[in-house]
């Protein structure tokens, strides 16, 4: 059992022998915070599973949260399917293994997702039935922009170009951000394609590993001079999304514009142009 004078891995304190894994932790909390889990849902699932079963007053002290959260909060994951609990008194809470946490979180979001096109017909049919009351002439062709706020709506948005690039792609951020999209996966496709790729960034010597499957020919690193809040994609000449706020701000703070604006197109384009001339190539 975990005494109340006893620090756990959740510690912040430089001094605490258990500091060390904060930097694991903290990296743990952002992989599960992409299966829809709050910072709290992570640290009880982590504390169960790395300090096995406890009550709910346990992980209430041990965690140092109030006691009506901490109750709802294993209840919660309970209904995720990644927390069990025992028939005996007081109840036990356990986390399910990892491997078996992560299957269920999926699957969860697997079948949310089947559900979400099962009903795009519906909504679809639904929609034709009313009429349209308007005679706007045809907008497609008009300058646009769509603000997005949130990991989600930016990275779909993210995807949503890569997966319709015809010819070249240019992407320039930091190194968090390429870290990010790493693994998001939104470099393979574009690796694999015919497209005209061109990476720029000020990634360190550690974080190499992002571009092993890319040509490096595609990848440079731009001067040290350039700030490193900077951060815009391109597609084919025609769209752009750039970063208002970026990685440093936090998943649920960054904000990005779209736009295919030729003029906020252009201009991106004659910065990206520039400092690609003047940045250098990674070596393999």
């Amino acid at each position: 059992m975990t005494e109340n004078n006893q620090s756990t891995i959740f510690e912040n304190d430089p001094d605490s022998s258990s500091y060390e894994h904060k930097q694991s932790i903290d990296q743990l909390q952002e992989q599960f915070s992409k299966f829809g889990l709050t910072v709290n849902q992570c640290k009880v699932y982590i504390f169960l599973g790395k300090y096995g079963s406890k009550t709910a007053p346990e992980v209430c002290r041990a965690l140092k949260l109030p006691r009506t959260e901490t109750y709802h909060l294993l209840t919660t994951l309970q209904n995720k399917g990644i927390v069990s609990a025992t028939f005996q008194h007081p109840i036990k809470f356990s986390a399910l293994p990892l491997s078996n946490a992560i299957k269920s979180m999926v699957n969860t979001e697997k079948e949310r997702i089947r559900k979400l096109e099962k009903q795009e017909e519906e909504v679809t049919k639904i929609w034709n039935t009313i009429p349209n009351y308007h005679n706007e002439p045809d907008l497609e062709k008009e300058d646009k922009f769509q603000m997005l706020q949130g990991e989600n709506q930016i990275y779909g948005k993210i995807n949503d170009m890569i997966r319709n690039t015809k010819k070249e792609f240019q992407i320039i951020g930091n190194e968090k951000d390429f870290l990010k999209f790493y693994h998001a996966n939104f470099l393979e496709p574009l690796d694999k394609s015919d497209v005209d790729l061109k990476i720029l960034t000020n990634s360190s010597d550690r974080t190499l590993y992002v571009y092993d499957d890319i040509d490096r020919t595609n990848v440079k690193k731009f001067p040290s001079t350039i700030g490193g809040n900077i951060c815009f994609v391109i597609k084919d000449n025609e769209e752009i999304l750039f970063f208002m706020k970026n990685s440093e701000s936090g998943k649920e703070n960054i904000s990005a514009m779209w736009t295919n604006s030729s003029a906020m197109i252009y201009s991106k384009k004659l910065l990206f142009d520039l400092l690609w001339s003047k940045s250098k190539s990674i070596p393999l």
